[in-house]
C-alpha cells in the first residue's frame, strides 16, 4: 500500500475549500440551474430544510445532517426533466418547480467525516459508492501531512499497513471524533468530491509507482457494463433510465462487424454549462445522432419553434418567442452550447464530427492510467469512453473516477507487461 494513503488524512485536501452552503430541496430548477454552473462534477448535493428544533439552540449533530441530504441533482438529471411535454409547454412553471420534484434520492452518497479520517479510508467509502465528503471546517487547520497521522487519539490504527477494505480502520476513522474536529466552526462544512481527490493523487504519482505508468487494461479497470443508445433512435430514450454513475450515455453507431463506433454522448460533463432549455426542446424532438453532432438551422426551421433569448433566466436560456423580443431566431443545436463556430453538416449526410465540445471524450485501451487522469481533470469530465487501440472509435468500455480509485488502491505487480488491448460490449438502451 502507497504511503501516501497512510500518511495523508483528508483534512490534507480541505485546504482552501470554500464553506459549502446548502442547496435546499425547495428551491426553484432555475437556481438550480444557476448552483450547477458553479459546482464540481456537474452537480450539486440537496438538502431538506432544518427542523425547528435546530434553530433553537439544539447542535445538529452528524447523524441529523446525514438524515437531511437528500441527494446529488446534475444537469442532465434537469435536461431529462425539462424535455417531459407538460414542461416544453409551460416552460415558466417549470423553472418554478421545486428541485425536490426533480432529485433521485440517494442518501448514500454522501457521508461526513472528520478531517482526520485516513485517505486511504475515504477512498475505500469513494469506492463503496460515496460521492461526496462532508468535512468541518476547523480553526486554524494547516493539514496532517506527517508519517504520525496514521496515529489517532493517541494509538495506533488497527491493521494501519493491510488493505483498505478493513472495516476496523472505517470505524475508527469517521465514527470517533478527533481533537482536530472538537475545535471545528458551528455548521461550518466543506465538500470534497472524488475530482478532489483525483487532484490530490495526481500530484503524487510518484509515490503510486509503477501504476500510473501501466495501461488501462492491463489494470483491468474498463467498465465494459457502459450504457450507449444508436444514433438513429430517439434522443429521448436516453432520459427514459439515467444511469448513475457515470451520468452517461454513449451515442453509437453500429458497424458491419457488428462493433460499435462512439459519435457523441448524451451526459451530466456535456450538458454542464449548457442552454438547459434549448437542451430540453432537443433531447425531446431530435435524434440522440442530431442531438450530439447538430443539426442546421435551414434543416429544422421546418419542425422546430422559433425561439428567442430570455435573460431573465440566465445562462443564455432559450423560451418560446411569444413575442417578447423582436429578434427571432430559428433553433440550431449549436444553441445549446456543443459546437464551435466551425462549419458544420446535418447528420445522416455528413458523418464527420465537430471537434468541439460535441467531440466525446476518448482514450485508447493501452493509455497509461496516469494519462487518462490528467486527461480527465484537464477537461473537468467525470469519465472517458475507452476504444480500441486500432480501428475508427470503436467503443470498448469507460472508466470513471470509481474505477481509477479502484487501480490506485491496487498493489503494483511486477514485472509490468507490454500493453495490450480488450474488448467489451455495452448496454444499449432498447426501445
Amino acid at each position: 500500500m502507497a504511503s501516501v494513503f497512510l500518511y495523508h488524512v483528508v483534512g490534507d485536501l480541505t485546504v482552501g475549500k470554500p464553506e459549502m452552503v446548502e442547496f435546499l430541496e425547495v428551491e426553484s430548477v432555475e437556481l438550480a440551474i444557476r448552483a450547477i454552473g458553479e459546482s464540481t462534477e456537474g452537480g450539486i448535493t440537496v438538502w431538506k430544510r432544518r427542523s425547528h428544533s435546530q434553530y433553537t439552540g439544539v447542535i445538529e449533530n452528524g447523524e441529523m445532517r446525514q438524515q437531511r441530504f437528500v441527494g446529488i441533482l446534475s444537469s442532465l438529471d434537469i435536461v431529462a426533466f425539462l424535455a417531459r411535454s407538460e414542461c416544453l409547454e409551460d416552460q415558466d412553471h417549470a423553472m418554478k418547480t421545486p428541485v425536490s420534484e426533480v432529485v433521485v434520492p440517494n442518501n448514500s452518497l454522501l457521508r461526513q467525516v472528520d478531517p482526520g479520517t485516513r485517505l486511504i479510508d475515504a477512498l475505500e467509502m469513494m469506492k463503496q459508492g460515496v460521492k461526496r465528503l462532508l468535512v468541518p471546517k476547523s480553526v486554524g487547520w494547516k493539514g496532517m501531512s506527517k508519517r504520525f497521522s496514521i496515529l489517532y487519539n493517541g494509538k495506533w490504527l488497527k491493521n494501519a499497513d493491510t488493505s483498505c477494505g478493513s472495516n476496523n480502520n472505517l470505524s475508527v476513522s469517521t465514527n470517533r471524533p478527533s481533537s482536530s474536529s472538537s475545535a471545528a466552526l458551528r455548521d461550518k462544512f466543506c465538500c470534497l468530491s472524488r475530482e478532489d481527490v483525483i487532484r490530490f493523487l495526481i500530484g503524487c504519482l510518484g509515490a503510486l509507482a509503477p501504476l500510473p505508468l501501466s495501461s488501462i487494461s492491463y489494470l483491468g479497470v474498463i467498465n465494459p457494463n457502459y450504457y450507449s443508445i444508436e444514433a438513429s433512435l430517439a434522443a429521448m430514450e436516453a432520459a427514459r433510465k439515467l444511469p448513475e454513475d457515470p451520468s452517461s450515455i454513449a451515442v453509437v453507431e453500429c458497424m458491419l462487424d457488428g462493433r460499435y463506433k462512439i459519435i457523441g454522448e448524451i451526459s451530466a460533463t456535456k450538458l454542464w454549462k449548457c442552454d438547459y432549455l434549448a437542451a430540453a426542446w432537443a433531447l425531446a424532438n431530435l435524434s440522440a445522432g442530431q442531438f450530439v453532432m447538430g443539426v442546421e438551422d435551414d434543416v429544422t426551421s421546418r419542425l422546430s419553434p422559433d425561439f428567442t433569448a430570455n435573460t431573465t433566466v440566465g445562462h443564455d436560456s432559450l423560451v418560446n418567442g411569444c413575442g417578447r423580443s423582436p429578434k427571432l431566431k430559428k433553433f440550431s443545436s449549436r444553441s445549446i452550447g456543443f459546437f464551435s463556430n466551425t462549419p458544420s453538416s446535418t447528420f445522416g449526410i455528413s458523418r464527420s464530427m465537430y471537434r468541439g465540445r460535441s467531440a466525446p471524450l476518448t482514450c485508447k485501451v493501452t493509455s497509461s492510467l496516469a494519462a487518462v487522469m490528467a486527461q480527465m481533470l484537464s477537461h473537468r469530465a467525470t469519465h472517458i469512453w475507452v476504444t480500441e487501440d486500432e480501428g475508427d472509435d470503436i467503443l470498448v468500455g469507460v472508466v470513471g473516477y470509481a474505477e481509477i480509485l479502484v487501480a490506485v488502491t491496487k498493489q503494483p505487480a511486477a514485472p509490468i507487461p507490454a500493453n495490450r488491448s480488450s474488448e467489451a460490449s455495452g448496454n444499449e438502451i432498447q426501445t
